[in-house]
């Protein structure tokens, strides 16, 4: 299935949900939704049949209304993780990891049965072969035949994974995930070709909080925006984005000033030490850390992430209001639940640059036809989080404009194998330098998977939409917004 066909589909169901949600009648509608996309009489698109596409249907709107089923050890249970497998969808993938292609010479050599160490390899009068329940996967003979005939066709969303927090049950050929290595990146469900792995929504509970007469709602939006719907500048979107019923919206580019400010002195302290610290804005990354290495969590910043910061700053302002964030990022909603377990104040909801998109087809709301004067509440530099760097010339700017005479370097790490080789060698003790920036998406929160434009589009377009922005400094930005009373610690445990 092309990428269009998964994307339209998913969003054909998220559209429906947040319809019926505005509409309060998603009870009497989300079991017939499935029909409505493949009405009676349709044919299978591209599965064995139509009842098995309107069942996947069924689990997306399940996955829409945050109602995500996992198969356990006791049968089928929720979830409350931010992405699951989605076992109708999943199409068992029967491949056998290495398999010799037709580049196979039949060589006198037999470089590849000379490197198995487990007899897997056979010679026939068409070529090797390999047989399936001796082979253990170790890729010796892939490295050993010098024609490259031995192909890895390793499953796309094992190879996405970058803790392998993904298996294959032997049994029946599913994925399934394990939660205690996930970190919710976000990486399968973008690489799996059927979409069979999902990110969980709360869509539902977001507009049933919008349409509370007794709540206020604020949405915060990341400042990947720009660049995401076309020519849409911050202004218009702040105004498109309360059209959905939202009482204010707010840019997070604010908060990274903030979340810049505090780093930046957590950055002297640890400079005059002589000692490392890491950023804590990419939830992947500190989803990485606390899972992977937790011996290094001590140097993870304590500063909290621009999301986090930005949400306490309206409720400082707006006592008793919720607030939504949307971005590009899924491992956002993990981070929102982990500030509800530890009880600590942040953002109560998270949703992508898809959902987004979704409420705005369901309202008829589009973006591009509101005009809108422009609107910037961050600096060029808290704006510039989204990108790989970003965090770290923001920390070196306020330590600019602090004058602060000792140097302090960073370590840039795009993508998740710079992150855990950076990890890695912060605990072998061979980094110098002062800080490491980890974002686990490469080229950073604007190629995050809840994305909805090209990576290459939207980088053009936000790059002339950064064009109109001021120059104003982190120090003066944070003077007109007031974080003094705002508690900027994330006082995990």
């Amino acid at each position: 299935m092309n990428k269009s066909r998964k994307v339209n589909w998913k969003q054909s169901v998220l559209t429906a949900v947040a319809k019926y949600s505005y509409e309060g009648s998603l009870d009497e509608h989300k079991d017939f939704i499935p029909l409505e996309i493949i009405p009676h009489g349709s044919q299978a698109t591209y599965r064995c049949c139509v009842y098995r596409e309107r069942e996947i249907l069924r689990n997306r709107v399940a996955w829409a209304c945050g109602q995500a089923s996992i198969y356990g050890d006791d049968g089928y249970v929720y979830t409350d993780e931010p992405v699951a497998v989605m076992n109708s969808a999943c199409e068992g993938c029967p491949l056998q990891r290495y398999t010799v292609t037709s580049n196979c010479q039949h060589c006198v050599a037999q470089k590849c049965m000379e490197a198995c160490r487990f007899d897997a390899i056979t010679m026939t009068h068409q070529g090797a072969v390999i047989n399936p329940e001796k082979c253990r996967e170790c890729g010796m003979c892939a490295q050993a035949c010098p024609y490259n005939a031995i192909a890895d066709a390793r499953r796309p969303c094992v190879r996405s994974c970058p803790v392998d927090a993904i298996s294959v049950n032997k049994r029946n050929r599913r994925a399934s995930i394990d939660y205690s290595r996930c970190i919710s990146c976000g990486n399968c469900t973008v690489a799996c070709p059927f979409g069979a792995i999902s990110d969980v929504s709360m869509i539902t509970d977001i507009i049933a909080d919008i349409q509370n007469k007794d709540l206020q709602v604020y949405a915060c939006f990341a400042p990947s925006m720009e660049g995401q719907f076309g020519s849409v500048n911050v202004g218009e979107m702040m105004k498109a984005i309360k059209l959905l019923g939202f009482d204010d919206v707010m840019e997070v580019s604010v908060g990274a000033d903030a979340t810049a400010y505090y780093e930046a002195q957590e950055a002297k302290e640890i400079a005059k030490e002589h000692g490392h610290m890491t950023t804590s804005c990419c939830p992947a990354f500190y989803n990485m850390v606390q899972k992977h290495f937790p011996d290094l969590m001590d140097r993870v910043s304590h500063t909290v992430s621009p999301m986090v910061a930005t949400a306490r700053f309206i409720k400082k302002m707006h006592p008793g209001a919720k607030v939504a964030f949307i971005g590009p990022c899924i491992a956002k909603k993990s981070e929102v639940r982990r500030y509800q377990k530890m009880n600590s104040e942040g953002a109560d909801y998270a949703m992508t640059f898809e959902e987004l998109e979704a409420m705005f087809k369901a309202k008829n709301i589009d973006p591009e036809t509101i005009a809108a004067f422009d609107v910037q509440q961050g600096s060029v530099y808290g704006k510039n989080f989204a990108a790989s760097g970003g965090v770290a010339a923001a920390v070196q700017q306020v330590l600019t404009e602090e004058k602060f005479d000792m140097p302090v370097s960073c370590l840039k790490c795009s993508g998740a194998a710079e992150c855990k080789k950076s990890l890695m060698l912060l605990r072998a003790g061979r980094i110098d330098e002062t800080m490491i920036e980890g974002m686990v998406c490469e080229g950073g929160c604007i190629n995050g998977p809840g994305k909805v434009t090209d990576l290459r589009q939207s980088v053009g377009m936000r790059r002339q939409l950064m064009r109109s922005a001021d120059e104003r400094k982190i120090g003066e930005n944070l003077q007109e917004y007031d974080f003094t009373d705002v508690d900027m610690k994330d006082h995990r445990r």
